[in-house]
């Protein structure tokens, strides 16, 4: 008796950790609260920092991005943004640095005039673009 509760110990230890196993590609690509944007090849998750931008005051930008299945996503990331109303972007240049896997942190942020904004995620050859407006 003592012997197969052994076996059925061991073959759930097995499953345990074969379920384990299964689940870091939907763990690593989980996408944290935030904004969600899709797009055919990649969906992301922004959040801007503070929350409220307001204009002429300083935010950052944290990004996580997971790539469609069969996907990787690209070396290089690149984030800005622009008033299509007033046809120009921003006075400053944001930087973009990774912070983990799929993860992204993006500093030098600044809105200098009200309006609509549209926050510009460049991925390769794929765009997603965000519009916010500020008040």
């Amino acid at each position: 008796m003592e012997k197969r509760r052994d076996a059925v110990r061991r073959r759930a230890q097995r499953a345990l950790g074969l379920a384990a196993l299964c689940a870091v590609p939907a763990l690593a690509c989980e996408l944290p609260a935030g904004k969600r944007i899709e797009s055919p090849k990649t969906v992301i998750s922004y959040r801007t920092v503070p929350a409220k931008i307001l204009v002429g005051e300083p935010f950052l930008v944290e990004l996580a991005a997971c790539p469609k299945k069969g996907l990787t996503l690209p070396a290089q990331v690149k984030l800005d943004a622009h008033m299509p109303e007033h046809r120009h972007g921003m006075n400053y240049k944001p930087s973009v640095a990774p912070a983990g896997p799929g993860r992204y942190k993006s500093e030098g942020w600044l809105f200098h005039m009200p309006g609509r904004w549209e926050f510009l995620f460049d991925f390769g050859s794929e765009r997603l673009v965000d519009s916010v407006r500020i008040e």
